[in-house]
């Protein structure tokens, strides 16, 4: 990492007070090939993601300009959310012969947890290092209305194929709706040069989508991609025919849950793949996780970034999860995110850069 960078983010993020009144506490980690990642305990969040291209570092990530606007940011930047990623409807669901009530925070809905999810809370730091760190939180039964005393952990690795592996464990001792998810904002053309994440190419194996309702709850229906503008069947550009679809326009954008062809969700085959516009950047995304919400960015304006104001579409959250609301929806079986008291959660997802041309 170089000098100028550590200092900034050690001098922008670790030096205000956050959500508990304390400063954030700082890991950096860096390989041999020059790429460096830093992570603060406040939310386990993944601050940046700086990587070697032909012009020089790139950094990959948005992020609040200071912990001040990290305070006031809605949009859950690079942060570990849970106990359950995206949303609920009501805030309730049912588990045998008792319905639970869950802090709403979006209307009459939850997203992410509540109104203080696991981005709110200050992890602790486990075994720091050049090339790993693991982030843990415990969460006590009837945390937000949660049932059962959760103890989960996030470890974030870096290998030297500047690939940033994110391993998720959890156990809760009464069966519970969990659903860990990091929210990180992808740009590849760089944070110093921003391009609209629509100027993105994808390439991504999904079968289905959940269409949604205004308030971006799932209709509960599962719908083929293919034909859509929801295929990414084969590598295209995001922002083709973008808002021409009525789900699209329900959601002003991108804000969906895909179904990922579950031959390739094992952690070891690239189900996602994104594109900066020139080029020269490719993400690959590898996941155990069955499905990811795609979110276009499309409500970032206002959001105070390293360079100012963010504008909509600034970056685009790829978000490896279970089913938004899949508490509530039985139907969609080993996908609602539901798991017994005992049963280990463990999951990994992986993002690797692969620089073209250097």
């Amino acid at each position: 990492m170089t000098d100028s960078l550590y200092e900034t983010l050690n001098n922008t993020m670790g030096q205000t007070p956050s959500y508990d009144d304390k400063p954030a506490q700082l890991v950096h980690l860096r390989n041999d090939k020059g790429m460096t990642v830093t992570l603060m305990d406040i939310g386990a969040t993944w601050l940046s993601c700086s990587v070697p291209v032909k012009s020089g570092q790139r950094e990959v990530l948005l992020r609040a300009g200071n912990m001040k606007e990290h305070v006031r940011q809605t949009a859950f930047l690079g942060a570990i959310v849970g106990r359950f990623a995206n949303r609920l409807k009501s805030g309730r669901f049912t588990i045998g012969s008792d319905t639970f009530q869950v802090s709403t925070n979006e209307g009459e809905n939850t997203l992410h947890g509540g109104r203080k999810g696991f981005d709110k809370r200050r992890w602790t730091i486990i075994n720091p290092s050049e090339r790993e760190v693991t982030f843990s939180l415990k969460s006590a039964d009837g945390d937000q209305g949660f049932p059962g005393n959760l103890s989960a952990s996030v470890r974030y690795f870096l290998t030297d194929d500047n690939r940033l592996e994110i391993h998720y464990q959890a156990d809760v001792d009464k069966t519970c709706p969990v659903n860990l998810t990091n929210h990180a904002y992808f740009n590849l053309s760089g944070i110093d040069n921003l391009q609209s994440c629509l100027d993105h190419s994808m390439q991504m194996d999904a079968p289905y989508y959940l269409p949604t309702e205004k308030d971006m709850l799932p209709t509960g229906e599962c719908k083929p991609t293919q034909g859509t503008v929801f295929d990414f069947a084969k590598r295209k550009r995001i922002g083709e025919h973008f808002l021409e679809d009525e789900d699209q326009m329900t959601a002003s954008g991108f804000d969906h849950a895909f179904i990922l062809n579950e031959t390739k969700t094992d952690g070891q085959r690239a189900v996602v793949s994104l594109m900066s516009p020139d080029g020269d950047l490719e993400m690959q995304i590898r996941t155990t996780k069955p499905a990811i919400q795609v979110y276009s960015g499309n409500f970032l304006q206002g959001v105070i970034g390293t360079k100012g104001e963010y504008a909509n579409h600034a970056g685009i959250a790829l978000e490896t999860q279970y089913l938004p609301d899949g508490p509530n929806h039985s139907e969609w079986k080993g996908m609602t995110g539901v798991i017994s008291a005992g049963e280990p959660y463990r999951h990994l997802t992986s993002y690797t850069f692969i620089t073209r041309a250097l």
